[in-house]
This record gives C-alpha cells, structure tokens and sequence, in this order.
C-alpha cells in the first residue's frame, strides 16, 4: 500500500514559512476578503479543545450549511475554543450584512460561549482555571440490548464506548479547563455504572473467535472485543478526556486523551470517532488554517492533524498501537476535501513498539511481501481515507453534500472505489416555509472486498490478517457504528426551537451480511430527543429510543430468527458554572 507524505512535508513547510494571516493580530480571513469586525490577539495562547458532544457542533455545522462560517474544516474536529472564536470573527461582517435570523441567532450563542476566552487573555505566571461543567446521566433500558461493536453491532453509538446494559445506568461526571499562555489543560472525568448481564454463550463467544476472527479463544479468553458472558457490573471512575496542550506556530502539541473525529458525517467518521473511549496519545494538530505562497492558490488553506498512541482491550497481539494523519484542503469557501489514514502497528509477541517499527509503519509505499507481514518489518495495517463537503451551486445556503470513505490494501478509495467502504450524506439546512426545521441523511456500507469477491467473512474492514483486532480500543471500533460488512443508514428531522435547543426524531438501520456470519443481523432504531435551556447555564436533554433487532447467530449452534427488542429512556442534565479563577 503506497502513502502520499504531503502531510509530514506540510507540517515541515509550516514551520519554515512565516504564519498565515489565521496567526496575525489582523484579519483571520485566509480568502483574504472579507474585513475581520474585530482583532483577536491569539497567536502565542493555547486553547482547550470543545468536546465532541457538545451543542456547539451541531450549531457551527448549520452555521455552516446556511452559507456561513467560511473557514471551518468539517473533516477535522475538535476545534480548539480560539479557533471557533476566529471562524466567527471571519464570518461577522456576512452575518451581519445578512437577513437570515438564524444564523445571526447562531452566532450570538456560540460568540457567547467562547467570549471569555477571547476577553480574557493569560500568561504563564497568572493562568485561568475554570470548572467548565458538571452533569448527570440517568440512563434507563428494558430488554435485550446489543453491545459488539466488532460482530453483532450497537444499540447505543458515538458514545464514548460507555458501559450500558439492560436495567439502570448512570453516569456522573465534571470537566475543568485551564489556560497559561501557551498552556492549556483540559479534563473530563466521570463514575459509571451498568449493570451486568448474561453475555454471549460459549458456542457463539467460540465461533465467533475461532472461525469469523481467527483469534484462538483457548490462549485469548477474554476479549475486549467479545461480550462473553457473564458480564460483571460496571462500577468505576473513568478519565474521559485529559490532556496538556502547548500552542507552537499555530499547532497544539498536547499529550493525553482527547476526542477525534476525522470526517464531515454527522452520524459517524469512517476513520477516527467517538465510537470507542479516547486512546492516550501524543498529538500534532494544526487549529488554523495555513496558506503556503504558490500551492495555496490551488489548494486553498489548509489543516492537518497526527496523532500516535496505545490501543487497549487487544490480545491478538497485545500493546500494539495506532497512528493516524490526515491534511485537509479549502479550495473553494464552499468545497472541503481531505486524505487521511490510520495505521495499527507493533504488539507483544509480533514486533516492539520503537523508532524503527515506527518509522516502518509511517513511511510505507508499498504491499509488504507475505513472508515480511511476521517479522519486525511487517508496516502494520494500513487503512486509506478520503472524504469531501460541498455546498451545492445555486443552493449554497441551503445543500450541502458530503461523503466519507475508506479503503484497506489500497492507496485511496479514490483509485479502488469498487474496493472501497463509503458512508455518504445530504443535509437540507431549511425548508421553503419551515426555516427552523432540517434534514439529514446518511447512508453507510462496509460490505465490500476484493474485486469479484464479497465472500471475505468480515475480514477486509476493521479486520487485518496480523492485527486481527484492528483498529479498536477497549473493545470498540474506533470508527464507523456500522461495524464489519455491514449496510444501513441514519436520518434526522429537526426543528430547532432556537440555536441551542431543538426537538428531533432519529432513525437508523443496520443490517449485517450473511456472509460475515450465518443469518447476519437486521436492527432498527427509531428515537425522539429534546434539548432545552434554562437560563443560560443549565442545559437538560431527554431522548427516548426503541430498537427491534434479529441476530440468528445469538443462539449458536441453534439459528432462531427471534425479534429483540428494547427502549431506552435517558435525562442528562449539564450545569455550566463559569466558575473562573481570578487572574
């Protein structure tokens, strides 16, 4: 498999070139012409990353599909709180000028979230520590529930790999944030509990390991990757996010644990999500937009992003690891496309994790021999991305139009489309008469292989002949819910009773191939959700979803094609204190 190294020369270039006008005291317009309406002094100060769950997101993304924010990068998320100040700051003079309440709305809600960061600036010696949130979880499930990211699938997605059983869940947790010139701090911890549950039986936990994974169950007893029963209840603090971040050149260089999602979808990223717990990791991420003389005239500015880190729940092998790069590109203010991969290397028993694996696994141009897979040699499995969004001619604030895909054994789904994994989408931002409300949609398939063949057993995606677990942590795929040759979709219907608060409706499909497993699997989830504000710091969230589900495989060796059902019931409630030390 060959691997373009324009990232590692970006980054190299970023360095050397003086920094774009996104790192100046003067406007952050990277197209250059638009005025900023106001000068953020933010080029030496470090800045927490927004969570992935956060409402800002889905505000920011109709923002954008209403013909605003510019300068966002969809395909590349979390933003740091500065970056979302200066994407703001680039689109002020439009909104203004413009007649669309919502986005004016939208605007003033998300610049309030983010105006303190902008009002209060920091040096190392007088920092800011602020206690950012504090929330409760109470999660409610009745019936048979699936939790198998690898095989069977989930009834609950995206949602960080949290336990979840059938009976009552709950989760409490808080987050702090701080600030110290280039510094900055973030974390985000939270107690679980869920309670336990019968698991897959022998026969099933067997067939699956031996035959479908290849993993053998007799030196691999307990899997992450394999709900065998009995399941223990779950009742433990847990470190969701921590990381220590310093801003250099317009990068953040943090270590710690941190979200990703590396593509413009709503419902999943092909390659790097919050499907699975955040890995421990060191990471390089461009927050700004970079413009390089000459090849930005055709590429437009651009960001990118390296992460390396542990893996944990594999034990075929085990302590391997995984690094991911992507570098996405603006050639237009409407068009967005980006390359990425995602590597799964090392392990106890296969190869050491060190500078020559490494360096192996990075620097990869081609498919290894077979005799090299098992030796210190052995590159890794490599996986290739490629994803896009683009606001439709003559509907710019309307349409727009995105897709993310994936391949394995390729250089890019662009060059093997047949061979490629692909979860594309449509969002309708508003309707002719109905502003407030929107629509999405999006399909997902993994059911592909080699040219001819589908016949593969659920071992292309997610799957590799050395690194039979791939890339999954604590048991969950890293990326896309629809899981190993598999097809479904997700849609929602939302009107938004004001730029924070919404009501939607939610369905979604899943349907694995009967050629991963015997019988495969058919799941429908259809789910009703509220988000409402009261004030401007207590935000309550109540949604409830019912799921039907067939899995013939559940009764190994006995196929009975029974209908499954549950309904989860759940109220967060989040308090946002504000609390700030003084300076």
């Amino acid at each position: 498999m060959r691997f373009s190294l324009f990232p590692v020369a970006a980054l190299v270039l970023s360095v050397l070139i003086p920094q774009s006008q996104a790192q100046s005291t003067q406007s952050n317009n990277p197209f250059g012409d638009q005025p900023a309406s106001q000068i953020i002094f933010t080029s030496t100060e470090g800045s927490t990353y927004v969570p992935m769950d956060s409402w800002i997101y889905p505000a920011l993304d109709r923002l954008h599909s209403l013909g605003f924010l510019d300068t966002a990068f969809l395909g590349l998320r979390p933003w740091t709180r500065l970056s979302i100040a200066h994407m703001l700051q680039d689109s002020a003079d439009a909104i203004d000028n413009s007649d669309d309440d919502q986005a004016k709305e939208i605007y003033l809600a998300v610049l309030h979230e983010v105006q303190p960061d902008i009002d209060n600036a920091t040096v190392l010696f007088h920092p800011s520590v602020q206690l950012d949130s504090v929330y409760q979880d109470f999660r409610g499930i009745n019936g048979t529930v699936l939790r198998d990211s690898f095989h069977l699938g989930q009834s609950i997605v995206d949602d960080y790999g949290r336990p979840y059983q059938g009976g009552f869940n709950d989760y409490t947790g808080f987050s702090v944030r701080a600030e110290a010139g280039r510094f900055s701090l973030f974390y985000r911890g939270e107690y679980q509990r869920a309670p336990g549950a019968a698991g897959y039986s022998a026969p099933l936990a067997d067939y699956l390991s031996n035959t479908i994974d290849l993993i053998p169950i007799a030196s691999n007893p307990h899997q992450a990757t394999l709900p065998e029963g009995p399941i223990p209840v779950a009742s433990n603090p847990h470190v969701m996010e921590a990381t220590l971040s310093y801003h250099l050149l317009g990068h953040e260089v943090s270590f710690g644990k941190s979200d990703h999602w590396m593509g413009p979808d709503k419902g999943a990223s092909m390659l790097w999500s919050n499907n699975a717990d955040d890995i421990w990791q060191f990471q390089i991420d461009r927050v700004e937009p970079l413009r390089i003389p000459l090849l930005s005239r055709l590429t437009g500015p651009f960001r990118y992003d390296f992460a390396v880190g542990s893996l944990l729940g594999h034990t075929d092998p085990t302590g391997d690891w995984a690094h991911a790069e992507k570098i996405s590109f603006k050639p237009t203010r409407n068009l967005e496309f980006g390359f990425s991969r995602m590597v799964v290397w090392g392990g106890k028993g296969h190869e050491p994790i060190t500078i020559h694996t490494f360096l192996k696994s990075f620097f990869s141009f081609a498919s290894p021999p077979g005799n090299t897979k098992y030796t210190r040699n052995d590159p890794g499995a490599r996986f290739g991305n490629f994803d896009f969004d683009y606001r439709l001619p003559f509907l710019r604030n309307w349409v727009t139009l995105y897709s993310d895909s994936f391949v394995h054994d390729d250089v890019s789904p662009i060059d093997a489309p047949r061979r490629a994994a692909v979860h594309p989408g449509i969002y309708l931002a508003r309707f002719p008469g109905l502003q407030k409300l929107d629509l999405r949609v999006e399909g997902a398939s993994t059911d592909a292989g080699p040219v001819g063949s589908r016949d593969v057993k659920g071992q292309f995606f997610y799957y590799e002949g050395v690194q039979k677990q791939g890339p999954t942590n604590q048991g969950f795929i890293l990326g896309d819910w629809i899981g190993r040759q598999s097809k479904g979709g997700q849609a929602w219907l939302t009107y938004h009773l004001s730029s924070k608060s919404d009501v939607q409706f939610m369905y979604r499909r899943a349907k694995a191939s009967i050629k991963f497993f015997p019988g495969g699997t058919t799941q429908n989830d259809f789910a009703g959700s509220v988000r409402e504000w009261i004030g401007r710091d207590l935000e309550i969230q109540g949604l409830v979803q019912y799921e039907g589900w067939k899995a013939p495989i559940l009764t190994y060796p006995v196929f009975t094609n029974t209908l499954y059902t549950d309904t989860t019931a759940e109220v967060r409630i989040t308090w946002y204190p504000r609390l700030r030390s003084p300076q």
